[in-house]
Order: structure tokens, then sequence, then C-alpha cells
């Protein structure tokens, strides 16, 4: 018996060893949080000021091409992981997911600063929904799918609520996905992934015109912009992923857990309603519920109502 026919009968052994293996996971999401909205930032930066240059090297000599130095290179493996205050490297024992954080008592090993404790919460949380989905899907290739999704709406979860972004760089290889998933398709394939393909086709297009119509007839009639474009395309990748039939459900769920956060928010802290509440973790909560419960929620909606008879 091979380790992987072991995993494939003990679901609690499954289950614990992705939980394991997504604390890692989570650590490196932290890097991706932290460090992608800089790099596109630096990335807008870097072609605004090549269009200027060029501009400015026109009118002040036609034919010269103004030479600027090469930027140090800045992405999600370099450099390496540092104190944001001293700049004094991590080492590898340092950056034990979780338990570096606690042996350390949440400060930096070389400056003492206090460490957010964000990038333990990430960590495991990321560890926990992971263990979820294993628990759920068990041991087939739809569970390695739903791992993938689950990563992604935890990075652009933290990403939105820092910068109010959901990067193309997430959401356009979401939805790409789960079109190709779809090809996969089988009736005897574990709901809702992967979707029949016509049914990913429909809720891909329906999931973005859904939420597009939305956002322009709130700019029409309050001439303000309700959410932005990243919104369409993860719920145009939800659609893809699980088919149109669960988008009424993901946009019921992330429009009541909005609403009744954003009336928590103004009366608790007394928030300016004119403030922006990003969308986005709403709308990754209530997808990530879908995928794992989608079809008996709905299911038993139907019951209750005497709508499946």
């Amino acid at each position: 018996m091979t380790v992987f026919d072991v995993l494939a009968s003990t679901p609690g052994l499954l289950t614990g060893s992705v939980f394991l293996l997504s604390l890692l996971v989570g650590s490196f999401l932290n890097v991706v949080i932290h460090r992608l909205p800089l790099m596109l930032d630096r990335q807008w930066r870097s072609q605004a000021e090549e269009m200027l240059a060029e501009d400015t090297a026109a009118m002040a000599a036609p034919g010269l091409v103004a030479h600027k130095p090469q930027p140090v290179p800045y992405n999600l493996l370099t450099p390496r992981s540092a104190c944001p205050h001293c700049n004094a490297a991590i080492k590898a024992h340092q950056n034990v997911p979780v338990l570096s954080y606690l042996l350390l008592g949440g400060k930096c090993a070389n400056c003492g600063t206090r460490i957010s404790a964000r990038y333990p919460i990430v960590e495991l949380g990321t560890a926990i929904l992971s263990a979820a989905v294993a628990w759920r899907f068990g041991w087939q290739w739809q569970c390695l799918a739903a791992l993938v999704f689950t990563w992604a709406l935890v990075a652009l979860t933290v990403i939105d609520l820092d910068h109010q972004i959901l990067p193309d760089v997430i959401t356009l290889p979401l939805l790409w996905l789960g079109l190709l998933l779809s090809l996969a398709w089988h009736a005897s394939l574990q709901p809702p992934i992967p979707a029949y393909p016509a049914s990913a086709i429909i809720g891909g297009a329906a999931g973005y015109l859904t939420l597009w119509s939305v956002y322009w007839a709130f700019k029409l009639l309050t001439g303000k912009e309700g959410m932005g474009y990243g919104d369409f395309k993860l719920f145009g990748a939800f659609g893809a992923w699980m088919g149109w039939q669960m988008l009424p459900l993901i946009l019921l769920l992330s429009a009541f857990a909005g609403a009744v956060i954003g009336i928590a928010l103004i009366l608790v802290r007394g928030r300016d309603r004119n403030i922006p509440i990003p969308f986005g973790p709403y709308l990754a909560a209530a997808g990530w519920i879908a995928l794992l419960w989608g079809p008996q929620i709905v299911g038993g909606y139907l019951s209750m109502s005497g709508l499946d008879r």
C-alpha cells in the first residue's frame, strides 16, 4: 500500500496533511499579499515614466532615446524577506508558519519591533479553510482544484481589504482555469465543480455581465462607482467554476454579508457612509461557501419551499 492509498482511505490523515501543507502555502500567500500590489504599482509607475520620458525626449531632441538605470529586481522571490523596520533578513528558522511568530513573541528577532498578527492569522486561516476543503472533497482531483481556488480567494480577500483592488493576475487565471476544468466534467463527479461546459461558459459571461450591469445602473443613478471591475471578473470566475446555477446564491450571500457588516461598521464605529467598503471579501466568502455546500444549500431551500416537487 502506497502513501497515496493511505491518504485516500484515511480522511483524517488527508485533512491533517493538507492542514500542515497549507500553513506553508499561507506563508507564501503573505508574500503575495504584501508584494503583488507593490509590484503592480511599480509596473504602472514605470510605464507612466517611460511614456513621459519618450514625450520629453521627442520634444527636446527628436530621435534621442533616454537611457535609465535598470531597476533592482522586485518580485515574489527576490529580494529575500526582511524586517520592514531594521531590514534584517529573516532566517529560515524564523519563518516557520505560526510557530516562529509564537516563539519570537510576535517581535522581530533583530530589532524587537512588533510583527503584525495578520501574518499568522493568514497562515492559520489558510490552513483551516484548506483542511475544510480536504474533508469535503476527499482524495480526488477536485480537491486539488478547490484548494487552488481557496488559496486564490485568501490572497484576493486580504489584498482587497488593504488596497481595494482585485488584481487581474489572479482573477483572470481563475476565470480561465474554471472554463478549462469544465472540459473534465462528468455526471459521476461530485458537484459543484467542475461545471458542465455550457453552464460554465454561460456562468462566466453571466457573472461578469450581472455585476457590470449593477455597476452601470448604480453609476447612472448616483454618479458614483459602486464597485470595481475586479468584482466583475471574480464573479465571472465563480460562474465558470460552478456554473450559472450557483450565481444567485453567491450574490445573495455576498450582498447579505456586505449589508450586515456595513451597517454594523456604521453603527459601531460611526463609519462615514461615503467611505467605500470593498465588496471582494464578501464575494470571496460567498463563493467559497458555495464551492463547499452550494448544492446542499440550494437543495435545502428548494425542499423547504416545495419548489422541488
